[in-house]
């Protein structure tokens, strides 16, 4: 998946020249979140992307992410797995909880259950699935049992949603004041953080100040100078960031993994039949799709679960390969003609949901011009509920086809769904043998694509406005920036 976007590399050295950094010297970092202020303190466990940075940084789980996107500890300070890879277990280290309660077993095996517990009904709650039990074992012994091997799990449990609280107080790494619509964040002391005690501590980190607003005065705060960082910036919104050869270096991209599509909403009409649904799949020019917003190396798929995950099953091929755009499209228009002509000469017409933003309509542009030449007619709405179809656009929470697979749940009732591919799903779960097991996935895969309830674009995608001497910044495939590593001070 790191081989998605070619041109990181270029921008990362961009982001590295002198004097293009606006640096402010006020002794604080000041980040910005794109997304909803009036979300970003929310106490519960379906987090928006501002929630999902507050809690990471002061509500660690079992697991944590550094800033690379790799698994570090965090309330264990060390963990096996079993050779069958269904039993994971984890050493917790000395602390304890907000108010002085001692870091045990069973007072994590308690605040994991009911976190767990808590995210039924959603798709991360479908990807804890597997998940039997949480067993609290010798005073700092902690085991998670599962029906089958999830090679994931370490992923999953370093999600946010998945830090733990007790008596709805989590355990750092960072502290948090809110201020008005601000949350200002500074680090515990080492020995508050499982680490050994040093005097010159706070030498080594900045406070961060965090808001949340719209892309559009993100950006301006950025060019101001009053904001350091900008984070979680969309395709709806790219275009409001320079991306060009001459920018400033401070645009980051990253490799992300995930749904980047359109899901179907609606079954009426043109979208009640598969064979139908599929001449949109069809008619979409992915290499094309993105060619306006000046991203090099972005690569397209025609699959619901992503390509070349690593060390996963590829559970298929792109579909079509030998088609070029124009016959593809030329199916398209054959199978509109056909329906048009059985539903009295009426072409099929489409809404379409996108986010409100420029990016958005550019995209629509795009797509609305690949439909028209399969005879479709095409128009962008922005509420999701007058939509026939709606965009889809979400970060995955470990690199597996079943989490690819989870986001089309039916129990998740977002749209178009397939019974079979959950009932295969579920089988991959209660599956002992590998070979069968990945051998279902492309079963469940295939299946989902037949459907074409999903009309995928390829990856992602996720950009960041990153100042130079911004050092605990970097790129990874899950798009996600743990504010932590953003308040190391410059050395």
């Amino acid at each position: 998946m790191a081989r998605f976007f070619s041109a990181l590399g270029i921008l990362a050295l961009l982001a590295a020249l002198p004097g293009c950094d606006g640096a402010r010297d006020d002794g604080i970092v000041d980040a910005v979140i794109i997304g909803d202020p009036e979300s970003m303190f929310d106490p519960g466990l379906r987090l928006s992307a501002p929630a999902q940075l507050l809690r990471g940084a002061t509500t660690e789980g079992l697991v944590a992410f550094d800033a690379s996107g790799e698994v570090v500890p965090a309330l264990a300070d060390r963990w096996i797995v079993t050779d069958d890879g269904q039993s994971y277990i984890f050493r917790l280290r000395d602390g304890e909880w907000a108010g002085g309660t001692a870091l045990t077993s069973e007072t994590v095996k308690t605040a994991l259950t009911r976190a767990i517990a808590g995210l039924r009904g959603t798709s991360l709650g479908l990807d804890l699935a597997p998940v039997t039990e949480v067993r609290a074992m010798t005073g700092r012994v902690v085991e998670i049992r599962l029906e089958g091997p999830v090679p994931g799990l370490l992923q999953l449990l370093a999600q946010p949603e998945l830090g733990l609280r007790r008596n709805a107080s989590g355990v750092g790494p960072m502290a948090l004041e809110r201020k008005g619509d601000a949350a200002e964040l500074t680090m515990l002391p080492p020995d508050m953080r499982g680490l050994p005690m040093r005097d010159d501590w706070e030498e080594y980190f900045e406070p961060i100040r965090v808001t949340a607003a719209s892309a559009d005065k993100a950006i301006a705060q950025f060019d101001s100078g009053a904001a350091d960082i900008v984070l979680n910036g969309r395709i709806s919104s790219l275009s409001l960031a320079d991306t060009g050869a001459l920018s400033r270096g401070t645009v980051r991209l990253d490799a992300a993994v995930g749904l980047f599509g359109l899901r179907i909403k609606s079954s009426k009409g043109f979208l009640s039949e598969a064979i139908q649904r599929e001449a949109i799949t069809l008619a979409i020019d992915r290499t094309a799709l993105l060619e306006p917003f000046n991203i090099g190396g972005w690569v397209a798929t025609t699959r619901a679960v992503a390509p070349d995950l690593d060390g996963e099953v590829d559970t298929g091929a792109e579909r079509w390969p030998d088609l070029s755009i124009e016959q593809r499209q030329a199916i398209a228009l054959q199978r509109v003609e056909r329906w048009r002509a059985a539903n009295g000469g009426n072409s099929p017409r489409l809404k379409i949901a996108f986010p409100a933003g420029p990016g958005s309509e550019l995209l629509f542009s795009q797509i609305r011009k690949d439909l028209a030449a399969a005879g479709i007619t095409s128009e962008l709405v922005t509420q999701e509920d007058q939509a026939d179809l709606v965009l889809v656009d979400r970060l995955a929470r470990f690199a597996s086809p079943r989490w690819f697979l989870n986001q089309f749940n039916c129990s998740l009732n977002l749209g178009l769904c397939s019974p079979e591919v959950d009932a295969l799903v579920l089988d991959t779960i209660r599956e002992a043998d590998p070979g069968r097991r990945d051998a279902i996935l492309r079963e469940a895969e295939a299946v989902l694509n037949a459907s074409n309830i999903y009309i995928p674009f390829g990856a992602p995608i996720r950009w960041s406005l990153v100042r130079g001497n911004i050092t605990g910044f970097i790129n990874n495939r899950w798009g996600l920036h743990p504010l932590p590593p953003l308040a190391n001070r410059p050395i």
